[in-house]
């Protein structure tokens, strides 16, 4: 059970980090930012132009995988709606990882290729927003994905005076 929630939770982390690298070229019209994900990935190994984009992508939806493989195995713990736990979990890693933008900027291989990312309030936004629609997008399909009745306890049975059956009480106390 654990494994298929796992493998269900990468699924999602996956699709919804495609979903994040295709709604790119609209943000980053709305936002007037040219950072793009899927280049510094792709980037990180090779600057070929026919190379970069593929590379990247596989990385990012990987990323993406690790992610919602990570946050599906701890969904169960979490009380409340799985969108908004997607939304919290994807914003956590945000605000985590926002800070190494700078260091991005002085110390990837084709740094002078790319737009940077730790130095503006645009990249900042854009990154947010990137991050929210991924984790809604994950919250949402790992939901959809992964069977939650498991993760609810067993109910316990009642009689209708309102109090727990004593056949219960009985079988549990052996």
């Amino acid at each position: 059970m654990a494994v298929q929630r796992a493998v269900n939770g990468a699924i999602a982390g996956g699709v919804a980090a495609a979903v994040w690298a295709a709604q790119q070229p609209l943000d980053k019209r709305v936002f007037g930012y040219e950072y793009d994900d899927v280049e510094f990935l792709g980037k990180l190994v090779t600057t070929a132009p026919t190379a970069w984009p593929v590379v990247g992508i596989g990385l990012h939806v990987q990323n993406g995988m690790v992610f919602g493989a990570a946050y599906a195995s701890i969904r169960p713990l979490l009380p409340g709606p799985p969108v908004l736990w997607g939304f919290v979990a994807a914003m956590a890693e945000h605000a985590v990882s926002w800070p190494f933008g700078r260091v991005a900027d002085r110390v990837h291989p084709a740094r002078g290729d790319l737009t940077p990312i730790g130095s503006s309030p645009r990249s900042l936004a854009q990154a947010t927003w990137r991050h929210a629609l991924f984790g809604v997008v994950l919250g949402f399909l790992e939901a959809r994905l992964n069977d939650r009745s498991a993760d609810e306890p067993p109910p316990i049975p009642v009689e209708s005076n309102g109090h727990g059956s004593i056949e219960h009480a009985v079988a549990a106390a052996r």
